[in-house]
């Protein structure tokens, strides 16, 4: 208790200094605050980019302060910016004794303006020769210790902006995540997709079987949920003749946190009609070799020391064979649902009173086969049981035309060959209201108004679904989705 009283009277002790800097610096007329702009004229990579260009050439760099070291009359510091980071070669000759006095007052996390010449120490240090320096913005806060820099992973993630300027590969993951969001924009735009938005505050949560955040909106005096999924909306645009659409956006599903959930998530589907489910698969392997290439350079990635090549054809299996495959059990010599249960009871797989054949297919599935695919698999065929929006196969209607994409043991993506009969739509809702009632929290409820939009006429359409967060973690080699979300659901801390 007395290491942390000391502690803390340290860090208030730092705290207090800071403040004296900043009263100092507005008594004599240098409050960084009132400065509006500064004119960066180069970023630090670039400098070290084209060092020869830049070789005793004057140069205008910003950025923060992270290291300062005084030895006399001279003096070392190092600034980062976005890019990257640069030493600075702070001597009193240069500068002058009053700027050289002011600089030796910045604290490490100070933000400033450096203007001078790039240059090569005797160590072989890319340096810049300071012939002027501003204080552009006082930092009041001290920063984690650097040699152990921001390790307390709570920490990290209530506090990003100090992870991210501590961690220079926090900040490459997150800079990769922007990549590879436009990326697939990029890809998709050039594919003839329209990007377009859709609602997130919604009278009825469908599309996805989850349980949705429910809300209040006062002006109307109606409850609302926030949006679960993109599907239902996006479809409707199918029918009103946008071909091709996608959105990429924020979906909120009422579930728990662990290292692949997170409750607000983001989400991208796309809808295009004229095609199925094999077309979607087709989309799949081009879009996911063309945004590993541009970001990664590489179509090869390793995740935890697996490698997975997306360069090879996805490999394509059919749920039942998955199952077959992995568990030993062949559901096409199931027939009813009491052999299903049978042979759930003798492979001690769990279910439930509602749960008919189909389910406990599925269940099987997630038991048994998930965690062997690794490699880029597409799932085929799944029950109709668990699939509400997508059509029958025609040779065997117990299965739909159905896809999850599966990498690394993970699901990555989810795709349909969708429904359009409106009155099969109807009655799979009225299953789908049976099991809400039977105790299913993420069972759908029927939409009228996507049904009078599939009774106007939906064209045969394919639709897929991906999650942009797992695809960021396998391709940023990030370990849970909290390492790829900016502002991770926290808990809330209380201040005592």
């Amino acid at each position: 208790m007395a290491e942390k009283n000391n502690n803390n009277q340290q860090i208030g002790d730092v705290l207090q200094v800071r403040r004296e800097k900043l009263k100092e610096l507005v008594e004599n007329n240098a409050d960084p605050f009132v400065i509006t702009k500064f004119d960066r004229k180069h970023h630090i990579q670039q400098i070290r980019d084209n060092y020869e260009e830049f070789d005793e050439k004057p140069v205008v760099v910003a950025g923060r302060l992270m290291a300062k070291r005084k030895m006399g009359s001279v003096s070392f510091g190092n600034v980062a910016d976005v890019s990257g980071n640069m030493q600075i070669f702070v001597k009193r000759d240069i500068l002058g004794e009053d700027a050289y006095n002011a600089f030796k007052k910045y604290d490490i996390g100070d933000i400033v303006g450096v203007e001078g010449v790039v240059f090569t120490t005797e160590k072989g240090e890319k340096s810049i020769r300071v012939s002027k320096i501003t204080l552009l913005s006082k930092s009041l806060q001290p920063l984690p210790e650097k040699f152990h820099g921001l390790v307390d992973t709570d920490l990290r993630y209530r506090q990003r902006y100090v992870d991210l300027i501590m961690n220079a590969e926090v900040k490459d993951t997150f800079i990769k995540r922007s990549r590879i969001i436009s990326s697939i924009r990029n890809y998709l735009n050039d594919e003839g997709f329209l990007e377009v938005e859709t609602p997130m505050l919604v009278s009825n949560a469908g599309g996805a079987s989850a349980r949705p955040f429910e809300t209040h909106f006062n002006a109307l005096d109606e409850d609302f949920k926030l949006r679960i999924s993109l599907e239902l909306y996006l479809k409707r645009l199918i029918v009103g003749g946008l071909e091709k659409v996608y959105e990429i956006g924020r979906v909120f599903r009422n579930e728990g946190l662990d290292t692949r959930h997170n409750p607000e998530f983001t989400l991208m589907e796309l809808y295009q009609a004229y095609t199925d489910y094999h077309g979607m698969m087709d989309l799949t392997e081009n879009l996911y070799r063309h945004v590993a290439q541009e970001v990664l350079g590489t179509t090869k990635i390793t995740y935890k020391g697996i490698e997975m090549d997306l360069g090879k054809p996805f490999e394509r299996i059919t749920m039942v064979d998955a199952v077959k495959k992995y568990a030993g059990v062949d559901f096409n010599e199931i027939h009813t649902l009491e052999e299903a249960r049978a042979i759930a009871k003798e492979k001690h797989v769990e279910f439930e009173d509602r749960h008919k054949k189909g389910d406990i297919l599925a269940l099987f599935f997630e038991e048994y086969a998930e965690e062997h695919l690794l490699q880029p698999t597409f799932v085929m065929d799944h029950p109709i049981e668990i699939s509400p929006l997508t059509k029958k196969k025609p040779e065997n209607p117990e299965y739909v035309e159905r896809f999850e994409f599966f990498m690394n043991g993970w699901e990555m993506a989810n795709a349909y060959s969708e429904l359009n009969d409106p009155i099969d739509q109807r009655e799979r809702f009225k299953a789908q209201e049976e099991q809400l009632a039977l105790g299913d929290e993420e069972a759908n409820t029927t939409d009228e108004d996507f049904m009078n939009a599939l009774e106007i006429g939906m064209p045969p359409t394919g639709g897929i679904g991906f999650g942009i967060d797992r695809m960021c973690m396998l391709l940023t080699g990030a370990e849970a989705i909290r390492d790829v979300l900016l502002f991770p659901t926290m808990k809330p801390t209380t201040n005592a």
